[in-house]
């Protein structure tokens, strides 16, 4: 594929550098059976990095111009944006890999993280500071809805750094790879208020857990929470354990 301008309004980057592309590749480890999707192929470097193992590979890209030049027989192109996109179309198993775009990969995890059950892993290069925020653990700076939201539902690795000069054009920030893995026993969340009680505990986070979520004290005695802890001392487990006490709660007074 020959050279296309960058378009800053789709944060597009473009991973060129030869060895970043075979560590990902490796990190992978595709198999010749695997149904992958991959999210904002760009001009194909990973797409034909993948294609050397596996038969075929679906692609989402937003970029009109860009997916009509990856029309191939071996790859499905799917001209869409990836944070309205059904995953759910997909068969289970689903392998998904990608460059996310960096002004979008936050709302995008979150979009995600709707289809752990379909997935058998996710690989993606995203801004080392997001990365580190997917990964943290309780009590650190980094550690936030994003790492809640996550941890919850996948096993996360950090895999490795990428430097600013394996891209075109270089972005203003450092990159990684990171795997998400989702949890062999994950937690019901259904029909719990989940997601909404971490929007809630995260928009003010420097105020204690009594005056951060919508639980009176004889709540946090029966959940053995200590109420003036803070929104970020608490675990993924114990975010968990809340959503599903006030969602049985809830069905109860139904």
């Amino acid at each position: 594929m020959s050279s296309h301008r960058p378009r800053k309004r789709f944060g597009q980057h473009f991973l060129h550098e030869r060895g970043v592309l075979e560590r990902i590749v490796e990190a992978v480890a595709p198999a010749k059976d695997d149904f992958i999707v991959e999210i904002g192929p760009g001009e194909g470097a990973l797409t034909k990095a993948l294609l050397a193992k596996v038969p075929k590979i679906e692609v989402i890209e937003l970029d009109r111009d860009l997916a009509a030049r990856l029309k191939d027989e071996r790859i499905a192109v799917h001209q869409a944006d990836a944070l309205d996109f059904d995953f759910g179309q997909f068969p289970r198993g689903t392998r998904v890999v990608g460059n996310l775009p960096y002004n979008i990969s936050t709302p995008l995890l979150f979009h995600l993280a709707r289809y752990a059950e379909r997935v058998r892993d996710m690989h993606f290069m995203l801004q080392l500071e997001v990365v580190e925020r997917m990964v943290a653990a309780p009590s650190t700076p980094e550690y936030g809805r994003l790492s809640v939201a996550l941890q919850a539902r996948f096993r996360m690795k950090k895999l490795f750094n990428v430097s600013k000069g394996a891209f075109r054009p270089p972005p203003k920030v450092e990159s990684a790879v990171v795997r998400m893995e989702p949890l062999a026993d994950p937690p019901a969340l259904e029909g719990t208020p989940f997601d909404d009680l971490l929007r809630g505990a995260f928009s003010s986070r420097r105020k204690q857990l009594r005056n951060a979520l919508p639980l009176a004290a004889a709540d946090f005695t029966s959940l053995g929470i200590d109420p003036t802890a803070r929104p970020e001392n608490l675990s993924p487990a114990d975010y968990v354990r809340i959503a599903q006490y006030l969602g049985s709660r809830k069905s109860l007074s139904l």
